[in-house]
């Protein structure tokens, strides 16, 4: 909280007033990274994504990024971080993606059944688990490549509709 405050140019008791704890701190920081920015849009769906996490990455790997990840260790992965996040942020962290994987479908280089939440989303989860399990200060380039092409390309390209 005092990297917060000093970074805000105020205090921390400022800061307790308007969020209770780090934990109710780190979600609404993390809201608002998950829906300020714009998605890509190069055309492709590989060229997103990978500019998606590059972005991210670069986000994550900030000072700002750095307090954020601080927060979240804090919380030592806490249920409640986890319910509070995708209670309060699922949707917006989930719409960018959605977003992308729209483009996509109709550029006809995924299919409908790709749509799903879970599945739009899990590029980003994977990138965030370097950071938040890992403890890495940023991802290589290698990785959010391995990412791209080795699970969320296939996943994406290869759902079908689920069983009847």
């Amino acid at each position: 909280m005092d990297k917060v405050a000093t970074r805000a140019g105020t205090n921390k008791n400022a800061l307790y007033r308007r969020w209770p704890n780090r934990l109710t701190l780190a979600i609404a920081a993390y809201r608002r990274l998950a829906t300020t920015v714009q998605p890509p849009d190069t055309g492709s769906l590989r060229s997103d994504v990978l500019e998606w996490l590059r972005r991210a990455n670069r986000y994550w790997s900030s000072p700002q990024g750095a307090i954020l990840r601080e927060l979240l260790a804090a919380a030592g992965g806490a249920t409640e971080l986890l319910a509070q996040l995708q209670e309060q942020s699922g949707d917006a962290a989930a719409a960018p993606w959605l977003t992308i994987l729209g483009r996509a479908i109709a550029r006809g280089e995924a299919s409908p059944e790709a749509l799903h939440p879970r599945v739009a989303t899990i590029a980003m989860t994977l990138l965030r688990n370097e950071f938040v399990v890992r403890g890495a200060p940023s991802a290589p380039d290698e990785v959010l490549i391995e990412i791209v092409d080795e699970v969320y390309l296939p996943l994406v390209r290869g759902r079908s509709a689920p069983p009847a």
